[in-house]
């Protein structure tokens, strides 16, 4: 750390060019910048952000705040709802694969065997193979086209059936209406009006048999979705109570023993002072250079 002074004015390497009130001469980094530089004045005080109070956690209560813990969980996994959407999306991908492609498979395999009674093979074993491979291609094909379309229908249907119950909190028919209702509109929407107003009546009259037999499977087994959620939300809440009025105490016990030490510091202070004034005084110091 190197030092030049000037005058009354002095600057320090890796330092502030700093200036006192009252002071009209300009440093050196003004003169060789050729800007003004910001001033600091040793009355400037700082403002420090101080930490937002930490309030008592509150029961998710309103739709809005359900829907946020739906994807936001305090263990960094995905809820249970989030998850039976991702799964039943995945079964059904695969129901659609399968009732797609064995059909179109079977279908593809009689074609080729159809068109080609004129083609010329070395063995039986190649015209199987080819048989084959075309058989595989078409359950691809049509597999495919109809694991896609079954697994949006079935991922959009549950979606909004579950925004719905835990935004409501409850379950009810009506949820699995508007949901059959919704996904049958936006399939049947390339058909222009006509086909959405269609996609919405089939929807909402297969959303109530639909509706009816998944709750009945819940209460088979004894306790709803609904139900669960509800009760792991209320422990939760629990939990969360019970760790606030943890810290407060450990909060509470941390300033009562600060207080207790400030004043025991305190005491002990005010007792040296007292056993210094009540020494005997120097006699020798106390004799001025004037009284020898």
């Amino acid at each position: 750390m190197c030092t030049a002074v000037r005058q009354d004015l002095s600057l320090k390497c890796g330092g502030t060019d700093v200036k006192q009130p009252g002071d009209s001469q300009p440093g050196h980094l003004r003169a060789l910048l050729g800007f003004t530089l910001p001033s600091v004045y040793a009355s400037d005080s700082s403002t420090q952000i101080l930490p937002k109070h930490i309030g008592k956690p509150e029961f998710p209560d309103t739709g809005w705040d359900r829907i946020k813990d739906l994807f936001y969980n305090v263990e960094g996994q995905y809820t249970e709802e989030l998850r039976n959407v991702v799964k039943s999306g995945i079964a059904s991908a695969i129901v659609g694969m399968i009732y797609g492609g064995l059909p179109g498979a079977r279908h593809a395999r009689q074609r080729f065997i159809q068109c080609s009674q004129a083609e010329i093979y070395r063995n039986r074993v190649d015209a199987v193979r080819a048989a084959h491979n075309a058989a595989i291609r078409g359950f691809l094909r049509f597999g495919w086209r109809w694991s896609w379309r079954v697994a949006a229908f079935v991922t959009l249907f549950n979606t909004v059936n579950t925004g719905l119950t835990v935004y409501r909190d409850q379950n009810a028919l009506s949820h699995f209406a508007v949901s059959g209702a919704v996904t049958g509109g936006v399939f049947r929407l390339n058909l222009g009006l006509r086909g959405l107003l269609s996609g919405t009546i089939i929807g909402v009259i297969l959303g109530f048999p639909a509706g009816v037999l998944i709750l009945g499977l819940q209460n088979l087994g004894g306790e709803t979705m609904r139900d669960k959620r509800r009760r792991e939300r209320r422990e939760l809440h629990e939990l969360r109570v019970t760790e606030w009025n943890a810290r407060l105490k450990v909060t509470d016990d941390l300033i009562g023993e600060m207080s207790s030490l400030k004043h025991q510091d305190s005491e002990i202070d005010l007792q040296q002072v007292e056993e210094l004034l009540s020494q005997p005084r120097n006699g020798n110091a106390a004799k001025g250079p004037y009284n020898q």
